[in-house]
């Protein structure tokens, strides 16, 4: 029901961290957990393919904060075109609202859910995960790595003039990841993913502060 083409629509190919690619893998993760829980596939397939759908020609409040509700809504919007009954929409729905990391308005209830949820968060471990990371700070204009304050360290709240560097997100989010996933499917697939990503990070800030005072003349 749902092809390349279809997607273009709502995705970026070009985008590295939240295009096509990312929901090709979401999909293939989220059809290998939901076989093993014994999830319904079919809505954690459609949820997967549609959770980080976005209208290109509209602009979204607060930007990826809200992307979530309106994947939602294209997603009502797409399958109730392709006939699907409104228990079954409400089902992807739930999916698509409830897979965000940083948000509690609505967390997965259902084991569909918990599923969508798990197969995206284990594309933000490991090396894709660590490749993602760098992605997003480089499309921020953000480093890949900035000193984090003891503030941050212990609270995740940046002080004035610090900057949410590749590392910061690793230390706020990736690294937690494993801990709030709801399948011992996702648990198991998790463990090599992350020892690998916090592999990554450790040398990135022991490479990055071993540089910090150096300051060479040119």
């Amino acid at each position: 029901m749902l092809s390349l083409e279809a997607l273009q629509q709502w995705y970026d190919p070009a985008d590295p961290v939240h295009g096509i690619e990312h929901v090709r893998r979401v999909v293939a993760l989220a059809e290998k957990i939901a076989a093993a829980e014994g999830a319904d596939t079919e809505i954690v397939r459609v949820a997967a393919y549609l959770h980080d759908a976005v209208d290109k020609g509209q602009a979204l409040p607060n930007g990826r904060q809200t992307h979530h509700l309106a994947a939602a809504q294209i997603a009502a919007h797409f399958l109730r075109q392709a006939g699907w009954d409104e228990a079954r929409i409400a089902a992807v729905q739930h999916c698509i609202r409830a897979h965000r990391f940083r948000q509690g308005e609505e967390t997965p209830q259902t084991l569909e859910a918990k599923v969508v949820f798990d197969a995206d968060k284990l594309d933000a471990l490991g090396a894709i995960g660590a490749a993602r990371a760098i992605a997003r700070a480089v499309q921020k204009g953000l480093p890949f790595y900035f000193p984090p304050s003891p503030r941050f360290l212990e609270s995740g709240v940046l002080e004035s003039q610090e900057l949410h560097s590749a590392y910061h997100e690793y230390w706020y989010k990736l690294r937690r990841l494993k801990e709030r996933l709801f399948t011992p499917t996702a648990r198991r697939l998790a463990a090599e993913r992350e020892t690998i990503m916090n592999a990554f990070f450790e040398a990135l800030k022991k490479e990055a502060e071993a540089t910090l005072d150096c300051h060479s003349p040119l």
